[in-house]
């Protein structure tokens, strides 16, 4: 029973509620953005329909609930959510007291700031591995040269354990890693 559910508990750690410190997206985030990409829904092309890009990360890398995928595109899509958002939302996407309206109403592409999130993706900057039924590869992480997960923050509840990352601003995450570079062995 112990190992049981610490294999339980470990599953659900890595493969959905805790973001990855490399690009700091969680699963079912890494997954919106890479189908967005692969889809084509690009920064300099027109918007497509949020059911779309929910039904294609349903469909080839996340077999979940369709409520759970299109609140994560909203979130990453809201300016009172992240304070960079990844996702360019057209329609209504809500508003701190408002939920959005169903995905069937609202369109979607990246933002340009995503595509620094997957840039030289396909120059084997990142390990590729089978999606949940063997037919397509997905990213395990994304390359981001955008530092993600110390500037829009995040949050997740896991088995036992959770975490609560705030939002920083890029301007002094940009000086504290240049200060770091410049003095590694400086201390907070």
């Amino acid at each position: 029973m112990e190992q049981s559910f610490l294999s339980y508990a470990m599953s659900v750690i890595t493969s959905r509620a805790l973001p990855d410190a490399r690009d700091g997206l969680k699963p079912v985030h890494r997954r919106i953005l890479w189908s967005m990409y692969d889809s084509g829904l690009r920064p300099e092309r027109p918007h497509k329909k949020s059911a779309t890009v929910v039904g294609d990360v349903i469909a080839n890398y996340h077999p979940h609930g369709d409520g759970a995928i299109y609140d994560a595109l909203v979130r990453m899509a809201q300016s009172f959510s992240l304070g960079h958002p990844l996702i360019n939302g057209q329609g209504n996407f809500g508003s701190p007291s408002d939920p959005p309206a169903a995905y069937r109403y609202t369109e979607c592409k990246l933002e340009q700031l995503a595509m620094h999130m997957v840039a030289d993706i396909d120059e084997d900057t990142v390990d590729f591995a089978p999606n949940f039924n063997s037919e397509r590869d997905e990213p395990e992480v994304l390359p981001s040269r955008f530092p993600n997960l110390l500037v829009n923050g995040s949050q997740g509840i896991a088995v036992g354990m959770a975490t609560n990352i705030p939002t920083h601003n890029l301007g002094e995450v940009i000086d504290a890693t240049t200060h770091l570079i410049d003095n590694p062995d400086a201390t907070v």
